[in-house]
């Protein structure tokens, strides 16, 4: 048997102010953008090279939009590994990417952890390479 998770959904305020941010800020890669119906949309983004992308979900009712920016009740939602953790976190923080904390090196990496702009926690990682067997 072969599984992958394949996307996670992210609830959103608007679709356009997320791609924004994904792509302009993160820079991440705009997958997919298709009108399903009126209003709504499949939005897809994704780390260049990444496999598993984000599906940006925009909210819609009062229970999903007061769940924007708090999908996992303050924690710490979603990992983000990086080969070169310095130039990803200069690269975030001079466009504006709010970190809550200053890096700090960990037995399994090199972490900080980060904000979307909707207020969801983000670890940027570097992961401590492995000696090859």
């Amino acid at each position: 048997m072969s599984q992958r998770l394949a996307m996670t959904a992210l609830l959103v305020n608007d679709y356009d102010e997320a791609i924004s941010f994904f792509v302009g800020k993160l820079g991440f890669e705009l997958r997919e953008d298709t009108t399903l119906t009126q209003g709504k949309r499949w939005v897809v983004v994704a780390p260049p090279g990444a496999a598993a992308g984000l599906l940006l979900a925009e909210a819609v009712g009062e229970r999903q939009r007061a769940a924007v920016g708090d999908q996992s009740g303050g924690r710490v939602f979603l990992f983000l590994e990086t080969d070169d953790f310095t130039r990803d976190h200069l690269a975030y923080t001079e466009h504006g990417v709010r970190f809550v904390e200053r890096p700090r090196r960990e037995a399994y990496g090199t972490v900080a952890v980060f904000e979307d702009l909707y207020g969801n926690r983000w670890d940027l990682i570097e992961p401590v390479a492995l000696p090859q067997l």
